[in-house]
């Protein structure tokens, strides 16, 4: 007696030279990619090294055979950021007209008629030249995504719409070009290029981010300590909502439903003198703040 499990072990299947390969099978299944994706360097402050850690990202991803272009990369003089910038082809930049004088600014349509896997583009709150197809250059980053490029862009926090307010509080210096908060939670990625106030102002002295002449000013006014420790505060924030849209979003796509450990949980030991509620009310504040549990 031969059992339908035995036959099954034993039973081989007929040589074909066809059969694909677990990885071809999951490329078949898998959905179609229809948008690029969209991964945001996120600084704090001019010098963070925001550019540099793109650029760096960019050549590692080209040295594993991937299609990248850079669209628009602003070096500010600096050295380093140039010579990395110079190892990657760059589409040309498009000349506008305008009042009689010549700008240069990101060639949109050379982009998209060139379609590389990815394209590197600086500075993603930049107002475009009067002109230009787009206002704003966050605009021609929708238009590449569109087409289904994959786009490393770069930004400060106080560029972003609700941010700017308070940075402008804060710092005393006016945010003339933002980027809605939406475009920003749209990311599908993002990257906080970090750096201490005090490591940054160090840069700042030996000229490595403006020149030596510019940097006492400088220091004075935007780069000053207390000015950076709420810019950093501020990027820390915006990083960390991100990452919990993306747990939760994880979370409902699986249907886990029990908190997961990550969460914080905020405990509250009380007693029965009235000055418990004070705790209790201090201890659904900080909650509330963290989006945290509360217990007592």
């Amino acid at each position: 007696f031969a059992s339908p499990y035995l036959r099954l072990i034993t039973t081989r299947e007929p040589s074909n030279s066809n059969t694909k390969r677990p990885e071809e099978w999951l490329e078949k299944v898998a959905p179609a990619k229809t948008r690029g994706t969209f991964k945001l360097f996120l600084g704090y402050a001019p010098g963070v090294g925001k550019t540099y850690n793109m650029l760096s990202e960019a050549i590692r991803r080209r040295q594993r055979g991937e299609d990248i272009v850079v669209g628009v990369v602003e070096t500010h003089g600096r050295p380093r950021t140039a010579e990395l910038a110079d190892q990657l082809e760059c589409v040309p930049r498009e000349k506008i007209e305008y009042r009689g004088v010549v700008f240069e600014e990101m060639d949109l349509d050379g982009i998209l008629a060139r379609k590389p896997q990815i394209v590197l583009i600086d500075e993603l709150a930049h107002t475009n030249i009067e002109g230009s197809k787009h206002r704003k250059r966050y605009e021609d980053v929708l238009d590449i995504l569109a087409a289904n490029i994959d786009v490393l862009a770069t930004m400060n926090v106080q560029h972003i719409e609700s941010v700017a307010p308070t940075v402008q509080s804060v710092t005393g210096i006016q945010i003339r070009e933002t980027v809605p908060d939406w475009l920003v939670q749209r990311a599908d990625e993002i990257v906080m290029a970090d750096l201490t106030p005090e490591a940054l102002q160090t840069r700042m002295r030996r000229g490595d981010i403006y020149g030596v002449d510019r940097a006492e000013k400088a220091l004075a006014n935007f780069f000053r300590r207390g000015n950076l420790i709420a810019l950093r505060e501020l990027a820390l924030q915006h990083v960390t909502k991100a990452v919990d849209r993306t747990l939760t979003a994880y979370m409902d796509a699986k249907r886990i439903q029990e908190h997961w450990a990550v969460r914080e949980r905020v405990a509250v030991c009380i007693s029965s003198n009235s000055a418990s509620q004070i705790l209790i009310t201090r201890g659904a504040r900080i909650a509330e703040g963290v989006g945290g549990e509360l217990f007592v």
